[in-house]
């Protein structure tokens, strides 16, 4: 994952491996309500303007909006695609959008620990170093 996705992507979901199709419909669930609460709900901030001063870098920033303040501000974004945006967002409940984020990103991650099995722990090998090894001093020097 990219380093501004890490945030969106790994932070949510985790490093879990997820291979099977239980998995990705999860997966796709998730996205798509994480999509309807960060376009919406997530304001940024975006960089205008980077100057360099020697050493040192001054970067400025406009004021944080969301995506979608951003696009209904837009004047080459349409009316109809304004109005639909507008619709989805007043149907937007944020907190019970978190809680059915939360409860999915636990169902997968509970399905991606049970499909694996426990890992077992390979057997200590201390003959070639003796002084090391988990037996006691007693039992090396005997």
């Amino acid at each position: 994952m990219e380093q501004k996705n890490w945030a969106r992507g790994r932070e949510l979901v985790g490093y879990l491996r997820y291979d099977t199709l239980g998995e990705l419909e999860l997966l796709n669930r998730i996205w798509e309500l994480d999509r309807v609460f960060a376009n919406y709900l997530l304001p940024q901030q975006k960089l205008v303007s980077k100057t360099r001063a020697g050493a040192k870098v001054i970067k400025k920033y406009d004021a944080p909006a969301t995506p979608h303040q951003r696009a209904t501000r837009d004047p080459t974004v349409g009316k109809m695609p304004v109005l639909r945006m507008n619709a989805e967002f007043r149907s937007i409940h944020p907190a019970a959008l978190s809680r059915q984020i939360l409860a999915l990103t636990g169902r997968l991650e509970a399905i991606s620990v049970a499909k694996r099995p426990a890992p077992v722990k390979p057997p200590v090998h201390d003959s070639f170093n003796p002084t090391f090894s988990h037996r006691s001093h007693a039992e090396v020097s005997n």
